[in-house]
């Protein structure tokens, strides 16, 4: 058996001066001239509000910050606070909705403490894990748990790939890092899935192998480019499986293919089923959004599918992702 951990206090002392609390704000706004005796009062209000409250993970020492976009979202500003005192202001940030993640920037005389991302893929159920932020705004909190699950996706974002945790995480939270016990960063907290609003065991991380792709695309584009097909689809149940020869799970059906889009560019059809693209197997809807949002932009990949009982390879040229894909559908 492993030896038993008594103490945190080491890999938190490690970790935690690189998490930072992160305060949204925008300008305030009257739409109203202020009576005369309303003038002091005026004169002494604060010409920012607080939109909201959130945590972040300094990823790079020359002060790239990694969150969530909802933390940001809406901001005309962030005020960002390190455990050392040292305070920050940014109008400087990326965001990627469709994943809610998000980057800020910031501008630091000196080098700024920061993790390193560890690979998601190679935790296991039952690894112990650290949730580090600012529930409720109690900056600098630490809680303790285990990987519960991993893949979790339960459509909260179009893109994603939630870790599980029994780990404490409370509204707060929301952009800091869930780390494992070597100090990496394995999950980027953003959600608990309760009917409270608060802890009730069930916490999500954004998987660290997904942030670091969308982190690095946001730092060199400062946006993400995604490909996309232009269909709709459903997954291969057993009742389809038997009526169509083939195996359950072993594909996606095409119930729907959007005009002037790579999929009717390519020639798929409706009702066509769909096992592989790019060699790489789609065994349902989700395999398939993350397969194709991956690939090369503007060259040809086949796709292998099935057409009136037919095996066909088809090639398909992959095109840039509108802005609103996924947002709001093309209508009929």
């Amino acid at each position: 058996m492993p030896k038993e951990f008594t103490s945190y206090r080491d890999l938190v002392k490690e970790v935690a001066p690189a998490v930072v609390s992160i305060e949204a704000k925008v300008k305030s706004k009257r739409s109203f001239l202020p009576r005369v005796d309303d003038l002091e009062e005026v004169q002494a209000q604060k010409p920012e509000l607080q939109l909201g409250f959130g945590s972040g993970v300094i990823v790079d020492s020359k002060g790239v910050i990694l969150t969530n976009f909802h933390v940001v979202d809406g901001a005309d500003s962030l005020e960002i606070s390190l455990p050392d005192g040292r305070k920050f202001t940014s109008t400087s940030w990326n965001g990627d909705r469709k994943t809610d993640l998000a980057i800020v920037r910031v501008v630091s005389e000196k080098p700024l403490p920061f993790l390193a991302f560890g690979d998601s893929e190679q935790m296991e159920v039952g690894d112990r894990v650290l949730a580090i932020g600012a529930p409720f705004g109690l900056t600098g909190s630490v809680t303790h748990g285990i990987i519960s699950a991993k893949s979790r996706n339960l459509r909260l974002n179009q893109y994603e790939d939630f870790l599980q945790t029994d780990a404490a995480i409370n509204p707060g939270n929301s952009g800091g890092p869930l780390v494992s016990l070597d100090g990496k960063i394995i999950g980027i907290n953003s959600a608990i899935k309760s009917k409270s609003g608060g802890f009730q065991g069930v916490g999500l991380a954004i998987s660290s192998n997904l942030a670091r792709t969308v982190m690095q695309q946001l730092m060199k584009d400062g946006s993400v480019k995604r490909g996309y097909l232009g269909i709709q689809i459903r997954d291969i149940d057993a009742d389809t499986a038997t009526k169509f020869g083939v195996k359950e799970g072993s594909g996606v059906m095409i119930t729907r293919v959007f005009e002037q889009t790579p999929a009717a560019k390519g020639g798929l059809k409706l009702g066509d089923i769909v096992f592989t693209i790019a060699d790489k197997p789609v065994r349902d809807g989700l395999e398939l959004s993350k397969v194709v949002a991956v690939l090369p932009l503007s060259q040809p990949v086949d796709v292998v599918l099935q057409r009136d009982g037919k095996s066909l390879l088809m090639k398909v040229t992959i095109e840039e992702q509108p802005e609103t894909f996924g947002v709001n559908p093309p209508k009929p």
